[in-house]
């Protein structure tokens, strides 16, 4: 196996992972109404403080850490799970999901790079891939899918598949590239005007970054990733219906589904180009 190929996998991996570490907290401040402000407290009413203004460190409150370590405080209604019947003692100020984030943006940004290989666009993927798992944590919380969010995603992508369009090895279309991010939208778009309860605008525009990168290794791919992302929401859909957890019109977050289509269409797309 080429000794090139292994350490570009296993970095990917290792990104993906330290990446991951630090999306809880990041998800945990951006999961709110439209009309309220970012989070600036912990769970436990703790001031969050530290790189980038709080938004950048670890998914625990040090604050929480410290305050538990000195004076236990158990968690209100929480069994140990050990049988005793005890309270749990962990800190209460830790953001959801701490430990499966960081797993789960690793194995994506491995999977990318196993795939795709050494190419100018693998680095795009992986760079991207944890911006992507961001949207879908805020998403699946709140139903939102935040500007900061998707306008950023929409230039990064483009000017980093411009950049990668121009060095050597590179394996897809920057004019398609673009050509998707557009179609895309736009058919989001023309979905959201004939049923804005069923699609928000977030979903629009998260879809011009999404058609960007499906639409790098051509239309049979972005045509693949988008039908990939409808169908997951259909089953997941239909599947809490069947299960009486909700109804017919009730709305389900989207954006990871479709995320999750365009992470297929990216690895059906990368392997005959690799």
């Amino acid at each position: 196996m080429d000794i090139g190929y292994t350490i570009a996998v296993v970095a990917a991996a290792l990104w993906g992972a330290g990446a991951g570490a630090l999306l809880p907290r990041a998800a945990y401040r951006l999961s709110v109404e439209p009309e309220e402000a970012w989070r600036d407290s912990c769970p436990s009413g703790h001031p969050i403080a530290g790189v980038a203004g709080g938004w950048l460190g670890a998914a625990r409150c040090a604050d929480c850490a410290v305050s538990v370590a000195a004076t236990p405080v158990p968690v209100t209604g929480a069994p140990r799970g050990d049988g005793s019947g005890a309270e749990d003692l962990r800190p209460v100020g830790e953001y959801r999901g701490s430990a499966l984030v960081p797993a789960v943006t690793a194995a994506v940004c491995g999977m990318l790079a196993a795939t795709a290989g050494v190419r100018p666009e693998t680095a795009v993927w992986v760079l991207l891939a944890p911006v992507a798992v961001l949207l879908a944590l805020v998403d699946r919380r709140v139903h939102r899918l935040p500007d900061q969010l998707t306008l950023p995603l929409a230039a990064a992508a483009a000017l980093l598949l411009g950049g990668a369009a121009l060095l050597p090895g590179a394996a897809g279309s920057f004019t398609t590239a673009l050509l998707g991010g557009l179609a895309l939208g736009g058919a989001y778009f023309v979905l959201f005007l004939i049923n804005p309860n069923g699609m928000g605008f977030g979903d629009v525009k998260l879809a011009v970054p999404l058609g960007t990168a499906l639409g790098w290794y051509g239309w049979e791919m972005l045509f693949a990733g988008a039908f990939a992302g409808f169908l997951l929401g259909a089953v997941y859909g239909f599947g809490l219906v069947l299960l009486r957890r909700a109804s017919r019109k009730s709305a389900i977050p989207f954006g990871p589904f479709m995320i999750a289509g365009t992470l297929i269409g990216l690895l059906l797309g990368a392997v005959p180009a690799g």
